[in-house]
């Protein structure tokens, strides 16, 4: 096991008598008229739960369930009923029922998650920090196909709600408990020492557990060991998604990538993979908010490397000030890079997914 904070090993003990405490006084949980699925981790950031939740209301949606999207955010902005304070989920859940339909635009969540993110590990031994999502399907330009097409329906028994980032949150009653669980979870420490909320049996709670495609021949076998009899296990496959019409060339041939994430590293490698002839990639720590002097920084190093562009991710372009994103323009284009998910075994997955909704 590995501490990414080694000098807080002292402190692990009472983060884990914190949340025994925790576990020790949850009360009895809320239940909704409609099924809810909830979508978490037992890690603090990186898992990759919000593209996780899009390909999930997609599927659902595709196959005649009315979504919306329960969030833990705490910036939220206008009457969206997907974004809500943690403590007012049940009364959320229970306005998006008496509506025809909830859904909130990505860039919003994005917006909201930043507020979440600021508040960093403070919140871990309370009420985790998270972002809600559920993309808008009529946003996608040219999308025509009709394994793509959305099919609504507005009555109440088909009605679902996904609760984002709701692992740790048990206040509210789910019908399908989803965990998404990495390689890096499986070795990592407790907070504050490592990243993980909660211990590796926390994941006997889920009803599916979700691994990465790439890691699955690695890390299969260890967290079946960890479920419960009688849960799923279900792969996605991750990729990036540039915008049109240029795609990978979005910022040249020799761009430059920074971001401020859990998992820098993976971002790094997704891009070589794509085939972007990326030189180096600027690394800040996670839930950094972007200042004049980091933008000075990263615009230094571009043109000290001729870089062409820049790159970088949604939960960082949301930081970035219009000032501040002049001001990286200047080098080159800026393009954002959208991190998507998707099933490997889609119809498996909604299979077994409307028996557990029943």
């Amino acid at each position: 096991m590995s501490a990414r904070r080694p000098w807080a090993w002292p402190l692990v003990p009472l983060y884990a008598a914190v949340l025994r405490a925790k576990e020790a006084l949850r009360g009895e949980p809320k239940r909704l008229a409609w099924p809810v699925v909830s979508v978490g981790s037992i890690s603090a950031g990186g898992a990759g739960k919000t593209p996780v939740v899009i390909a999930l209301a997609r599927l659902l949606r595709k196959h005649g369930r009315q979504v919306d999207v329960l969030s833990r955010g705490y910036g939220r902005e206008g009457s969206a009923i997907g974004l809500v304070d943690v403590k007012r989920l049940d009364a959320a859940g229970q306005l998006a029922e008496a509506s025809e339909s909830a859904a909130t635009s990505e860039k919003q969540i994005l917006r909201d998650a930043q507020d979440d993110n600021s508040k960093g590990m403070r919140d871990e031994a309370g009420e985790a920090d998270s972002s809600a999502a559920l993309r808008n399907d009529n946003s996608k330009k040219n999308d025509t196909s009709k394994s793509e097409e959305v099919h609504h329906d507005n009555s109440k028994s088909r009605g679902v709600h996904l609760l984002d980032d709701g692992f740790q949150h048990q206040r509210l009653m789910r019908d399908v408990d989803i965990a998404l669980v990495t390689g890096d979870d499986l070795d990592d420490a407790l907070l504050p020492a490592g990243n993980r909320r909660e211990p590796l049996e926390a994941l006997k709670r889920a009803d599916v557990v979700v691994i990465r495609e790439e890691e699955r021949e690695l890390v299969e076998a260890r967290v079946s060991a960890l479920m419960r009899e009688g849960a799923l296990l279900w792969s996605v496959r991750r990729g990036l998604r540039f915008p049109a019409p240029l795609g990978v060339l979005s910022a040249g041939l020799r761009p430059l990538a920074f971001c401020a994430i859990a998992r820098p590293e993976g971002f790094a490698r997704m891009l070589q993979e794509a085939g972007c002839g990326v030189i180096d990639t600027v690394i800040f720590k996670d839930h950094h908010g972007y200042s004049v002097s980091d933008v000075e920084q990263v615009v230094e190093i571009a043109q000290r490397l001729n870089a062409s562009g820049l790159l970088t991710t949604e939960k960082d372009a949301v930081k970035l000030s219009p000032a501040l994103r002049a001001r990286l323009e200047a080098v080159g284009p800026l393009v954002v890079v959208e991190l998507e998910a998707e099933f490997v075994y889609p119809e498996r997955v909604a299979r077994e997914l409307e028996a557990r909704l029943g």
